[in-house]
């Protein structure tokens, strides 16, 4: 068996982000191609299904949050034990615990989703053949959730020992595997029967089981997971230390997505068009903002690890590499986005109305997408630096409190171009807010004055408090 740790902590910061978030980006685009590929293929069977695709997909985006979170959970408790130089079957044994508590919670989750998944929609305002399209796909997703969670315990347990490429892999293979699958089981190709919505549910839960069973075999062989003579022995301690970072981040996750159903719901209010033109925009956003994924991905391990061998400073310079990147990046993007948001809206929605939609926020929200790049930077980083609850408390404000009710605020003063103007004021406070959160808790990448004084008194507020609680529990 080899050795499967790379010390993160080696060479400079941004080769070794490098070294993770770039295979990454490949593996994180290939799995946002599915929802591309659905809402392609599912487009040609007409506007019901298409408007359904609307709906969908920010809710299930929301649900698969709570598998991000539960990975990044995973991913900075063994990033900061192998940071830590702990022994390798402590870590491997650490792994096979993150893995059965990722298990049990999906279980839970996928239950409570079959079960409120009439009402939710049905409130959100999916109605007549739209919700018939929504309840035939959703009970193979569902299926296929409890899959998708322990895949990503054990892709972000490769990424903590800083092996991007494994875990790229293994989404590459599902992405391929399902976008194949997908225009056969929708339309009947073949031997397969004609589906419809359905077909697109199932060849997610068929890709998810074969990418399940892959990965499981490759941890095994390396031991990135195994269960030793005692597999529960510190079972307790583990769940405390992956939990405590693993709820704040999954529900710091999920708080973006949900935001996006409650947003599109405020969308519904202008009609079904506008949620499909909507919901295209959204998923060709999803595809742009692909790199600071993965610079996220790279940016969790690499910060724990820094952290759990006591680097601090080298933290920060990680998160400022990730800053200065999402300020580039942004403005390429925004120029991308401006010049081509036509033939990208056409191409999204095969329908002239939706497409004008899409067409207006990717012109006008482009432009600020570098704000949301940062606050997803500054997530990672938090999270890894065992602040998920700053980390969760980022992204509430900036959807709680600015993006939805702007947004509600916006579409019944403005209609549609609140919407857009929401975003847009969102995103850029979002940008203030990640710098401010991690300057607070000593990896921010800035000092000037408009970062570091309400950081300093953010930080000294939240000091009060702990020691209040502290004084008050003695």
């Amino acid at each position: 068996m080899s050795d499967p740790k790379t010390d993160l902590n080696d060479g400079p910061v941004a080769r070794q982000l490098w070294r993770v978030s770039a295979p990454m980006s490949l593996g994180i685009l290939s799995v946002l191609a599915i929802g591309l590929a659905d809402a392609y293929f599912l487009a040609r069977l007409g506007g019901p299904a298409l408007t359904a695709v609307g709906f969908v997909y920010p809710v299930i985006v929301a649900v698969s949050a709570f598998s991000v979170g539960l990975s990044a959970g995973a991913n900075t408790a063994l990033s900061q034990a192998r940071g830590g130089d702990s022994d390798e079957r402590a870590v491997a044994r650490l792994a096979l615990h993150a893995t059965a508590l990722g298990l049990a919670a999906a279980l839970v989750i996928a239950g409570a989703f079959w079960l409120i998944a009439p009402w939710l929609f049905t409130l959100l305002g999916a109605k007549g053949a739209v919700l018939e399209n929504v309840m035939a796909y959703l009970p193979y997703w569902i299926a296929s959730f409890p899959l998708l969670v322990v895949t990503m315990i054990l892709n972000a347990a490769f990424r903590a020992a800083g092996d991007g490429v494994t875990a790229a892999v293994m989404m590459v293979f599902t992405a391929v595997l399902n976008i194949a699958l997908t225009p056969a089981l929708i339309f009947g190709y073949g031997p397969a029967p004609e589906m419809g919505m359905a077909g697109a549910g199932l060849a997610t839960l068929l890709a998810r089981a074969a990418a399940l069973g892959l990965v499981v075999v490759i941890a095994l062989r390396r031991g990135i997971v195994a269960a030793g003579a005692n597999p529960f022995d510190g079972l307790i301690g583990s769940a405390h230390q992956i939990v405590s970072v693993a709820l704040p981040s999954a529900f710091s996750r999920a708080i973006n997505p949900a935001g996006m159903a409650a947003v599109t719901a405020a969308v519904a209010v202008i009609g079904d068009t506008a949620v499909a033109g909507f919901g295209a925009a959204s998923r060709v956003q999803s595809i742009a903002l692909v790199p600071f994924f993965a610079l996220a991905a790279g940016l969790g391990p690499v910060v724990g690890q820094a952290w759990g061998a006591g680097d601090a400073a080298r933290a920060r310079d990680a998160m400022r590499v990730a800053a200065i990147f999402a300020l580039a990046y942004g403005a390429a993007l925004a120029v991308t986005l401006i010049t081509f948001a036509g033939p990208l809206a056409q191409f999204m929605t095969a329908a002239a109305d939706p497409a004008a939609y899409t067409a207006d926020y990717l012109r006008f929200v482009g432009w600020s997408l570098f704000g949301y790049g940062t606050a997803v930077a500054a997530n990672a980083a938090l999270t890894g630096r065992s602040r998920a609850g700053w980390a969760m408390g980022l992204s509430l404000t900036r959807i709680g409190l600015i993006y939805v009710p702007f947004a509600w605020l916006g579409v019944m003063t403005l209609g549609y171009s609140g919407i857009l103007a929401a975003a847009v004021a969102t995103n850029l406070v979002a940008f203030w807010g990640a710098l401010v959160t991690t300057r607070a808790t000593g990896i921010g990448p800035t000092n000037t004055a408009l970062v570091a004084a309400p950081a300093d008194l953010l930080a000294s507020l939240t000091a009060q408090d702990s020691g209040k609680a502290q004084s008050q529990g003695s």
